[in-house]
């Protein structure tokens, strides 16, 4: 009763992960997994290779849980017996059958057409990821090896990395490359483990010139597949072939083995950090140019000022906007943005600022201290941050004078009002100043 059972609950599992899963993952992962014995200790499970086991354990375990009871240690009534998967039998032909013909001699280069050095916008927080990136695409495997570009979602990470494969694929086409995503890799070493070619695999990626690498950050908890790309790394870097990889996050904050992550920090790890203001106006005026748009200046500001999140919402807002007003016939103005965009746009309310947070973060521009500023030291190299803090205190602070003056060590609100006519007074003919004022607005309303 207890076997037919177990076996019962098996396929109403089954049944209930086909609901929460597409067709080809069921296939790949859950579908080769077979009954191949049932008894009162609990359910012997036959698995192709140790990868589906993980992935079974590792993605379900709450729901095996709730189907299989697990015992007082928290163990569950399952068992696994890796298979061997017979090959199916061909029939003898007596002509010459055709070559069988490998992955590396068929190889084909995937790359984003778009994803271009040319297209990509720089600005000072991705400036110097992409002249790393460039650095690497002249001389690949003799300047930053490995690569590693980390940041948020929709920043220019893949961007990147297609553009390193684009300019290295042009300039130099003896140059074996292979650009994939972390899924990618896992995917293709599964269907070389079921089609029992993982050493045609092997022969593949150690034969790569170029490897880049996207989203690592999904090779977390996957130590089996993690152990497999450690070892490709390892035979390329030792060759002296290129490697670059992208993630969310840099080495040191990711699930991964203690060697992997040294690995990975050998070369140059680079953040690519959310485009400032005017970087975002000129995503967005290249992007309408792109696609024939002619957007005011105004409105290309109105924009960047209200999608800030990352560089890809930029996009889609440019595309919805430019398919609306062809099929309306429309011009573009600030009413049809917001109309269009609505949904898009981001109207943050702004946090408390204090004296103490601009403070932080005038000396974070400058690189002071915070005691210095409140010092009464009159260095230029301290005079000058204190009178920027002064400024901005009396823009974006709505109190007495001689209370924000009293926040800076003490001064008068004389010496306050002084600072701000100063600024003020330089802003007007100095870009880098207006720069560094509108950074530090920005670092406190974020």
């Amino acid at each position: 009763m207890l076997t037919l059972n177990l076996e019962s609950l098996w396929s109403e599992f089954l049944d209930f992960v086909k609901t929460k899963q597409s067709i080809v993952e069921y296939t790949n992962w859950l579908a080769p997994i077979r009954i191949l014995k049932s008894s009162e200790k609990g359910l012997v499970l036959g698995v192709p290779n140790i990868f589906v086991q993980e992935y079974l354990l590792e993605n379900y375990s709450k729901e095996l849980a709730n189907f299989f009871p697990p015992d007082n240690s928290g163990n569950l009534p399952l068992f696994f017996i890796i298979e061997e998967v017979e090959e199916p039998k061909q029939e003898i032909v007596e002509e010459a059958q055709q070559p069988v013909i490998e992955r590396d001699s068929v190889f084909e280069l995937r790359l984003n057409r778009n994803y271009t050095f040319e297209d990509f916008i720089e600005g000072p927080s991705n400036q110097f990821v992409k002249s790393a990136a460039i650095g690497v695409a002249m001389r690949p495997g003799k300047t930053y090896n490995p690569l590693f570009i980390h940041g948020g979602v929709g920043l220019g990470k893949t961007h990147l990395l297609h553009s390193i494969g684009h300019f290295i694929h042009q300039n130099n086409k003896k140059l074996k490359i292979q650009c994939i995503t972390t899924e990618g890799f896992i995917n293709d070493l599964v269907e070389h483990l079921k089609s029992k070619s993982i050493d045609q695999m092997k022969r593949f990626y150690r034969s790569l010139d170029v490897l880049l690498v996207d989203d690592i950050q999904f090779l977390q908890g996957r130590q089996n597949f993690e152990e497999e790309f450690s070892q490709t790394f390892e035979a390329l870097i030792n060759q002296g072939k290129q490697i670059v990889i992208t993630s969310d996050k840099p080495p040191s904050q990711l699930r991964l083995s203690e060697r992997l992550t040294a690995r990975m920090e050998w070369g140059l790890v680079a953040n690519i950090g959310v485009p400032d203001l005017e970087t975002r106006v000129a995503i967005v005026q290249h992007k309408a140019d792109k696609k024939g748009l002619k957007i005011p200046n105004s409105i290309a500001f109105f924009i960047a000022e209200h999608v800030f999140s990352n560089v890809r919402q930029l996009e889609g807002a440019i595309n919805r906007l430019g398919a609306y007003c062809r099929m309306c016939g429309m011009d573009i103005t600030q009413e049809v943005v917001e109309k269009t965009l609505s949904e898009m746009l981001q109207f943050v309310p702004k946090k408390r600022i204090t004296v103490e947070s601009i403070l932080k973060s005038v000396a974070s521009m400058f690189n002071v201290r915070v005691n210095d500023l409140k010092s009464t030291s009159r260095t230029k190299e301290i005079a000058f941050p204190r009178q920027v803090a002064m400024y901005l205190a009396k823009e974006l602070i709505n109190d007495s004078l001689v209370k924000l003056a009293s926040s800076f060590g003490g001064k008068t609100h004389s010496t306050l009002i002084h600072s701000w006519t100063k600024i003020k007074k330089q802003m007007e003919n100095d870009e880098k100043l207006r720069r560094q004022i509108t950074m530090t607005k920005q670092n406190l309303e974020i």
